[in-house]
C-alpha cells in the first residue's frame, strides 16, 4: 500500500472509531432505549473497532497516542460488558 493509501486508511480508520465511540457514548446515556443484549452487542462493536483501529495506528510512528485512546476506549467498553455478566 502506498503512503497516500495508507494515510487514508488511517483517517478512515481513525474516523470510524470515533463514530463507533460516539455511538456507544449515545446508546450507554440513553437510559431506556435498548435491552442489555443490544447493549452488549454495542460495546462488543465497539471494543472490536477500537482495538483494530489501534493496531492501525501502531504501524504509523507518531499515532501512539490515538492507538493509547483507542485501546484506552475498548478497556472501558470491556469493563463496562464485564458489569453486564
Amino acid at each position: 500500500m502506498g503512503g497516500g493509501e495508507e494515510q487514508d486508511l488511517l483517517r478512515r480508520r481513525g474516523i470510524m472509531c470515533a463514530e463507533v465511540c460516539d455511538a456507544t457514548c449515545r446508546v450507554l446515556s440513553e437510559q431506556n432505549s435498548q435491552d442489555e443484549a443490544g447493549i452488549r452487542a454495542q460495546l462488543e462493536w465497539c471494543v472490536t473497532v477500537c482495538l483494530e483501529t489501534a493496531h492501525v495506528f501502531d504501524r504509523h510512528p507518531g499515532a501512539e497516542q490515538a492507538a493509547d485512546a483507542c485501546r484506552t476506549c475498548a478497556k472501558a467498553c470491556g469493563e463496562f460488558t464485564a458489569v453486564l455478566d
